[in-house]
């Protein structure tokens, strides 16, 4: 129950640009489905939209009804006055500019639609829900929704290698760059990613959400299996506990291998669960102890504990909220 609707705008009659209708396409296709091929968002494309009132309809239509969730995507050109921002429409004329970011965040805070989202990559994109210079109104942000912008109110936004800056990071956040270790994709992951990317002499995104929490726009496979993150609170009974290790554990002390082995020599059973082990290691949510690394904890006969992550995830998994 979540639907989208991408506007990529290359076509302006002045200063055309080149990767709007890349941007809206490519995203199209990436939130159609989930990475394991599982349909995702009901998305529908519509580049090139000539007219502001078109366009008005469209999102218009896209915040109707009362799905779970609603997401606008807009690339093209934006432009700001002191009365506000606007995204930029080929039919514009001075004092007529386009549809006002204000307008689009209205529609979305008077939305029956539980989540509503939305992303703009364009110049000035910030200036969405912003007090304007004229009057000091500032428009409130109602609850169910979130916003991620391409550049502050007063700054341009790239356009690189046939696609915007921000939605080319944007694309890679999707496809797995801002996933959580349960393979979930949210707008603050997606946020944090960027902002992370973009670094502090580029473009800045802009976040603003009024939420109590985030679902997911996109889920991936995630980097360790669910069975074996589970495996947690098997593995250390309470978050206290150390895991001893021993060179059983290691899959290379083995006699068949040409080299030298110590007693006890692997163990079918301790070498599967050290390569779990080593997998929550490689996500952050256990360290050995004393030892530099995981294979030295068990050739010296040494542990591994919980990080303060991994404790996290112990107490998330003990409590049956993953």
């Amino acid at each position: 129950m979540k639907k989208a609707l991408m506007i990529g705008i290359n076509n302006y009659p002045t200063s055309q640009l080149d990767g709007c209708i890349n941007d809206a396409t490519s995203l199209k296709a990436i939130l159609e489905t989930n990475s394991d091929g599982t349909p995702n968002f009901d998305a529908r494309l519509a580049n090139d939209v000539q007219t502001k009132s078109e366009m008005r309809r469209m999102i218009d239509e896209l915040f109707a009804g009362d799905c779970e969730t609603a997401l606008f995507y807009f690339a093209g050109h934006g432009y700001f006055n002191n009365l506000g921002g606007y995204i930029v429409t080929p039919d514009a004329t001075k004092y007529d500019e386009g549809i006002s970011m204000d307008e689009i965040l209205e529609m979305a805070n008077s939305s029956k639609i539980k989540n509503k989202i939305i992303i703009l990559d364009c110049c000035y994109s910030g200036y969405i829900g912003s007090t304007t210079k004229n009057s000091g109104k500032f428009v409130s942000i109602t609850e169910g929704v979130t916003i991620l912008t391409a550049s502050k109110e007063n700054e341009t936004s790239d356009e690189i290698n046939g696609h915007g800056l921000f939605t080319s990071l944007l694309l890679d956040a999707l496809q797995g760059g801002a996933a959580d270790l349960q393979g979930n994709i949210t707008p603050g992951s997606v946020y944090a990613y960027i902002d992370k990317a973009l670094g502090p002499w580029k473009q800045r995104p802009v976040f603003k959400t009024n939420v109590t929490g985030f679902n997911s726009l996109r889920n991936v496979t995630p980097q360790v299996p669910m069975e074996i993150l589970r495996k947690i609170i098997e593995y250390f009974p309470s978050p206290q506990d150390q895991f001893s290790l021993d060179p059983s554990f290691e899959d290379t002390n083995d006699p068949k291998v040409e080299h030298k082995v110590i007693e006890p020599y692997a163990k079918k059973e301790n070498v599967e669960k050290f390569k779990h082990l080593q997998k929550l290691q490689s996500i952050g949510l256990i360290i050995p102890v004393d030892s530099p690394y995981m294979y030295f904890a068990t050739i010296n006969s040494k542990s591994c504990k919980l990080t303060s992550l991994g404790y996290h995830y112990w107490k998330l998994l003990k409590e049956k909220r993953i």
